[in-house]
Order: C-alpha cells, then structure tokens, then sequence
C-alpha cells in the first residue's frame, strides 16, 4: 500500500483523469462514498466543473434525495444505527431510476430526485435525458456493498477518532453503523480509489 499526498485540487483532478481515461462515447457511472463528516458532496460538486471544460455533460444526483419515507426509516426509532445502515436508504429506486437508466444498456432517462426526507414526501421530480456521454457524480454514505453498478467507486476514509472528532454531537449515534459498514463492505478495498481525508487540506490518495 502506498500513500501518495496531495492537494484539495489535485485530489479532483486525478479523479477527473480517471474518468476522462474511458471511452469517451460512453456514459460514467462516478460514486463518491464517505461518512457526512467527509463531505462527499462537496468532493462530488468539485468534479463537475472540470468535466464540463473537458467537454463531457454531467449528471449531479444525491443519494440522500433517494431516502425511504420517515415511517420506514425510523420505524426503530431516530437513532437506531442498524436501521441507519440497511433501511435509510431505498437503493432500489436509486439503481431502478438512476443508475441503470445510465448504465451502457440503459435509455439515458433518469429521476434526479425521489424524496424530500426533510418535508417526508415525494420530490415529484420529472425525468430527464442524459447524454450519450454523460458523466453521472453521484454522492452519498455508506453505498459500496450494495451491489450498487457503478463505473468507478470513490471512498473518503478517516481515522475512526478523527471522524468522531468531526461527527457534531448530536449525531455519535451514527458512528456506530459507520463502524459496521467498515466491517461488512470493507470500502478501503473495495473501492476503486480510497482518499484519505484526515485533513481535509491535506489528502492522500491510497494505491
């Protein structure tokens, strides 16, 4: 294992390489997997532009617009982490109306959102077309081994201390099913490329 250090923007930009290195002709399915206190998103945003100027169209869903109505996610209780873990999330819409429409047998029609969890009802989004050759970022938590496809997988690490540290109080409940996504999906090595993200002005990425 290596630990290659490297700045913010280069961390956007050897993943932007890792994109462009596909067939240009063909869409690309981009995870980009980390606990909230990682901030996938905001690693995920940083992609679109560079793609854009590299002249590919680009797709930006979250995986948090596709959470299972409150009735089922907190059927447990709000800070039960196994629930968190398995029933939050309603990976079945997200593969059924995202990641399949723009996977290489798929028509390119996909729902950018599904459901509001902060008003609890459905986004009533319409579909829209994707390019031929458009670059799906899709951002979210706990998402490799769902068995979710995706073309290339990126996962945002930290030390366990440091993500309690960067965790707000109010939701140490979490950590938990952190702690058991790392030992049921194992991200580190399933994962097509692992940063670490200790300091976020500092990353490193792991071959």
């Amino acid at each position: 294992m290596q630990v290659v250090p490297l700045t913010p923007a280069g961390l956007v930009e050897h993943v932007v390489a890792e994109v462009l290195r596909r067939p240009r002709h063909e869409r690309v399915r981009v995870l980009v997997d980390g606990a909230p206190a990682t901030d996938p998103g905001a690693l995920a945003d940083a992609f679109v532009e560079p793609l854009r100027a590299a002249g590919r169209p680009v797709v930006r869903v979250s995986a948090g617009d596709f959470l299972r109505p409150a009735s089922v996610r907190l059927e447990h209780g709000r800070h039960d982490a196994l629930a968190y873990l398995e029933d939050w999330l309603d990976e079945r819409a997200l593969d059924r109306e995202v990641l399949r429409p723009l996977g290489p047998d798929g028509v390119g029609l996909y729902l950018p959102t599904l459901w509001d969890a902060v008003n609890d009802r459905a986004t009533r989004a319409r579909y829209l077309d994707a390019a031929p050759d458009a670059v799906l970022v899709l951002d979210g938590s706990m998402l490799l081994g769902r068995g979710l496809p995706v073309d290339l997988s990126v996962h945002l690490t930290t030390r366990a201390d440091t993500l309690a540290r960067r965790t707000p109080a109010d939701e140490h409940w979490t950590l938990e099913a952190y702690a058991l996504y790392e030992e049921r999906a194992d991200p580190t090595r399933t994962a097509d490329l692992v940063a670490r993200v200790d300091d976020p002005r500092h990353p490193a990425i792991v071959t």
